[in-house]
């Protein structure tokens, strides 16, 4: 985990291509200190880490981000108020590389949709 305590994995479970996770954000975690005080939101590139963290997870791979597309931040994850999401990853393998689909989620609500590819190291 790049960073140490920002979440908790509480469920992992893959079936065919798709793996979905629910997560839990820490919302004492000190990055909330600049990202906003009185008003904490989750930082995209933390999302975008979590999901790379997640398929080296499924895959069972090191993986480098890169690139991304239809990235889309729809609703603010607070994690005062929301901080269990459930993300779900199509996965596909390519070679040399990993291309992920996700859509990231709290209660019924669409927080994050991408579309990324990572390079096997």
């Amino acid at each position: 985990m790049l960073i140490k305590d920002f979440y908790i994995l509480n469920h992992l479970a893959v079936a065919d291509n798709v793996a979905t996770a629910n997560i839990t954000i820490n919302k004492d975690h000190e990055v909330f200190n600049g990202h906003f005080p009185d008003n904490p939101v989750t930082p995209g590139v933390c999302m975008m880490q979590i999901i790379k963290e997640l398929t080296q997870q499924v895959v069972n791979k090191t993986l480098f981000m890169e690139a991304s597309s239809n990235v889309k931040f729809m609703a603010i994850i607070n994690p005062e108020k929301t901080p269990d999401l459930t993300l779900t990853l199509n996965i596909t393998e390519e070679d040399t590389h990993i291309k992920v689909k996700n859509v990231t989620k709290f209660n019924d609500t669409v927080a994050l949709k991408l579309n990324t590819t990572f390079k096997i190291m």
